[in-house]
């Protein structure tokens, strides 16, 4: 699996005539070698495995070779310096977004001689969006986690007047955890009244009272993959504005969820549902993008938004989350993962959309 993730990253750097490329990003040498340490950098080189390199610090060597045992492994600190050092390859990409200005610099200093370091955008991070069958299957599963975890949560009374929100934020991530989240995917957003008007508001010891929409937007992770999913609660009976506003996020939403399909652009995506709101007269109460991919990192490649240029490929996970917030009112999100199907979206996080009263 992941020798395949390198051969197809190995024909866009022969594409692009490069001899090798340097991964620095460690989510992506992750995704390329299974390797999880907290030091690492690969060389991949355009002539096959057994010209390419992953390096790594002692104090990781054995758990290098039980995690990608396929590869060299040199062992040293500095490990893009290393690698670059020793490299007989002479156009050596590397990943521009990820490196800085400064440590460039200590690139080019401890280059081979002859060696140019060449400008790479994104590559693994493009290869990184489409996901193999096992990868679904994490989703899937953390996906099953969140909403396990939610329906626990909510039966044991976590969401009650009086109760502050770090309070019950704290419950719903041991809950995750308890059903087998490797962590969390993200700080838990659990916001309360007004608060719910802040995208992403961070819980506090305000305590929840009789009226207070809550926004809940969490996620759990399973073998590294995130889920990604926002559901809206009112304590008490709902108020008129905020049924209001829950039924035009919820049906913008679905104008979101029925764009979605493979070959569709992804800034059409985003006005499908975008026009809805706007259509309502609550365009400037929606400020952010429609969503986002979701995998190894909850946010990543790739993105709906207005401005966004990519076509949506089956087999991308992403999410759709579409909201509007009212400034010292209260704001509504509603948001799924899912798959991107020839036929549509399938969506990965099952907890009921509606706004449930408690």
């Amino acid at each position: 699996m992941r020798a395949k993730r390198r051969d197809a990253l190995r024909a866009m750097v022969r594409a692009q005539d490069m001899d090798a490329l340097l991964v620095t990003d460690l989510t992506n040498i992750g995704y390329l070698t299974g390797f999880t340490g907290s030091n690492a950098a690969l060389l991949v080189s355009a002539a096959g495995d057994d010209a390419s390199l992953l390096c790594t610090d002692s104090r990781y060597a054995i758990q290098a070779r039980d995690e990608a045992p396929d590869l060299k492994l040199r062992i040293d600190k500095a490990c893009d310096t290393a690698l670059l050092a020793n490299a007989t390859a002479r156009r050596i990409g590397f990943e521009e977004h990820v490196v800085t200005v400064a440590r460039h610099r200590v690139l080019t200093g401890a280059a081979a001689p002859g060696t140019a370091l060449v400008p790479a955008n994104g590559w693994v991070e493009k290869l990184r969006e489409v996901k193999d069958a096992g990868e679904i299957a994490m989703l899937r599963r953390a996906c099953q986690v969140a909403d396990a975890a939610l329906a626990e949560f909510l039966a044991a009374g976590g969401l009650r007047p009086g109760r502050t929100e770090r309070a019950a934020a704290l419950d719903l991530d041991e809950r995750m955890r308890a059903l087998g989240s490797e962590d969390v995917s993200f700080p838990t957003i659990l916001a309360a009244g007004e608060n719910s008007a802040i995208p992403h508001h961070r819980p506090t010891g305000r305590e929840m009272r009789l009226g207070d929409l809550v926004k809940i937007d969490f996620g759990a992770v399973a073998d590294g993959y995130h889920s990604d999913m926002t559901r809206m609660f009112v304590l008490g009976p709902p108020a008129g504005w905020q049924l209001e506003v829950h039924a035009l996020v919820a049906a913008a939403q679905q104008a979101g969820r029925d764009a979605v399909c493979a070959g569709a652009t992804a800034s059409a995506v985003d006005a499908a549902a975008r026009d809805v709101i706007v259509a309502a007269g609550h365009g400037e109460h929606f400020g952010h993008g429609l969503g986002h991919g979701v995998g190894l990192q909850v946010h990543e490649a790739p993105w709906f938004a207005p401005s966004s240029t990519g076509i949506m490929a089956s087999d991308m996970t992403v999410t759709v989350e579409p909201g509007v917030y009212l400034p010292g009112r209260g704001g509504v999100r509603i948001e799924d993962s899912g798959v991107v199907g020839a036929d549509g979206f399938e969506p990965l996080t099952l907890s009921p959309r509606d706004l449930l009263a408690l």
